[in-house]
């Protein structure tokens, strides 16, 4: 089969309506979520049940405040009583709440209700929300050994590795997602630039239908060659998600082994030198380690502004059996990130600045009423992720998008313009456009971010916007789970997803909890399998037998 000669077709062929199949459209009428009263009980699992006995043993939950913190209780009647920290911050969490927006859901559930979730990921039709961002893990082997990761090829002498065969039947079973097709895909592993055919696949998932295609890289190959980072440019790469773990060389050499700063460097300056302009910084937070770090980490962000759209902060996910006294000196939260941002950048970020990741769920759905089509809706469960913009001025200051946009009166005005649609009122397109026009008014300050976004606004200028967005970025936080605070709640609004070769969707958080161990046993062969099956070349192989130390 020659790979580079096949020309797949776009999945679905033709954009789909909000009434496909007869579906009403006043489905998409806007609605919040009633928000929790502390406490209340959801549902976990025991963590040793499943690290000792590779049992899923679902459990109830208890979410209550003390000190001012949201706390986590769950007891086992094996193994007995846990306690963590769910969120930092008591007040941000019942903030976080108003603005946890209901989905429509999804559509075309691939698996059904028998073992009850997480047993029956797939997913379900317990799930509530459709995917927004897409993962399919290209291998398990990597070209680096980091104690925190959960690629281990040469550890376990098997590799996962999905065929190319089954690469195209992955990325179409996520374009069939209804009733939204997954815009983005991430290609991930493992470490996916030791796969021969990475090129090939970002042109692929091109041809079918993503809009945006990642790669989630240590970036080493692509700091090594100038050559292999233009070769990923031209296949059609949009985005390096990009392993940065601070801006000095302790964090890389205590959670990678070596100093690997440099080489991030190096990326940077050849994704830089072929022209590719949208990395994702992407600091693991670990308490104790380059908790410190956060607002340097913003800092180089700004300084490389031209390159860099976004950092997005991951408080650590304890994957291993660790009791509660060695868990509380790891565990960082996100309301402690956000906290330590606003002084690491003397208030200029503040903790008022920040919005769960749901709230923007009203820009979504207004966007696609307005152009006929199903959009993407950020749906998440208000507790997975905050993020905020800022806004670079032109002497090299920054400030935060709240001091720009009014932006609870902004996403009131998306709300109003779906429901427009959504509750059939007359002339809805035309009273969209002039609420559009009006809606300049919630830009606080004059000069270009309001000529931009009025561009925008009035006349649909994409470029304007284009425009704009040069001059953000983005900082959001995302907090995947671990079997410690596993809820099972936000497992059931996940948005991010992997496929697999079965044909399931999995939410992320037991993708890497529970399910990834048992997917990779089933589909996983001998290393000296793989072998002569694949013939691999020079940069599949040192992958398993020489893994990269910085000098």
């Amino acid at each position: 089969m020659e790979y580079k000669e096949i020309k797949l077709d776009p999945v679905p062929p033709e954009p789909l309506s909000h009434t496909y199949g007869g579906k009403p459209i006043s489905r998409y009428h806007v609605e919040l979520h009633t928000p929790h009263e502390l406490p209340y009980t959801t549902q976990s699992i025991c963590p040793d049940c499943l690290m000792i006995d590779d049992v899923v043993h679902v459990i109830d939950a208890e979410v209550y405040e003390e000190d001012g913190k949201v706390m986590y209780r769950k007891t086992c009647e094996k193994h007995g009583e846990f306690v963590d920290v769910y969120w930092g911050d008591a007040d941000m969490w019942r903030r976080a709440q108003t603005y946890w927006y209901k989905t429509v859901g999804l559509d075309n559930p691939r698996t059904e209700t028998v073992n009850g979730c997480p047993n029956d990921c797939g997913q379900c039709p317990e799930h509530k929300s459709h995917t927004a961002l897409a993962l399919l893990d290209v291998t398990n082997r990597c070209n680096l050994r980091c104690p925190i990761c959960f690629a281990h090829a040469a550890e376990t002498g098997t590799v996962y590795e999905p065929t190319p065969e089954e690469v195209i039947e992955m990325m179409r079973n996520l374009r069939s997602n209804l009733p939204v097709p997954a815009p983005a895909l991430q290609f991930a592993g493992g470490e996916p630039t030791v796969s021969k055919y990475l090129p090939q696949y970002i042109r692929w998932a091109k041809q079918i239908g993503f809009r945006n295609v990642q790669i989630a890289s240590n970036a080493i190959r692509i700091a090594k060659s100038l050559d292999y980072a233009r070769e990923l440019k031209e296949a059609g790469l949009s985005t390096v998600y990009m392993q940065f773990d601070g801006v000095t060389p302790e964090p890389y050499i205590a959670a990678r082994g070596s100093n690997l700063f440099p080489i991030k460097k190096q990326a940077i300056e050849n994704l830089r030198e072929v022209g590719l302009d949208s990395i994702v910084l992407v600091p693991t937070v670990v308490r104790g380690l380059n908790d410190d770090q956060l607002g340097k980490i913003i800092e180089f962000a700004i300084e490389n502004a031209d390159v860099v759209r976004s950092v997005n902060f991951q408080p650590v996910s304890i994957t291993g059996r660790i009791d509660y006294s060695a868990r509380k000196e790891m565990r960082i939260t996100i309301p402690d990130c956000i906290h330590l941002i606003e002084e690491q950048t003397n208030g200029v970020i503040p903790s008022s600045a920040w919005y769960p990741v749901p709230a923007m769920m009203p820009v979504g759905r207004a966007l696609g009423l307005m152009k006929g089509t199903p959009q993407l809706e950020l749906s998440s469960h208000f507790a997975c992720g905050m993020a905020t913009f800022i806004w670079l001025n032109e002497d090299g200051t920054y400030e935060p998008i709240t001091e720009m946009i009014e932006v609870d009166k902004f996403l009131e005005l998306m709300i109003e313009i779906a429901n427009l649609y959504a509750d059939g009122k007359k002339a809805a397109s035309a009273r969209s456009k002039a609420k559009l026009a009006a809606g300049v008014r919630h830009i606080k300050k004059k000069g270009l971010i309001k000529d931009l976004l009025n561009a925008f606004l009035s006349r649909g200028d994409y470029d304007s916007l284009a425009k704009f967005m040069r001059r953000v970025i983005m900082i959001g936080m995302m907090h995947f789970q671990d079997p410690y605070n596993l809820d099972l709640e936000r497992v059931q609004h996940c948005d991010i997803n992997y496929s697999v070769p079965d044909g399931r969707i999995i939410p992320f958080c037991t993708m890497n909890t529970i399910h990834r161990s048992k997917v990779e046993k089933k589909f996983a062969i001998p290393i000296d399998e793989w072998r002569a099956r694949h013939k691999p070349a020079p940069v599949e192989e040192d992958s398993l037998t020489k893994p990269f130390v910085a000098e």
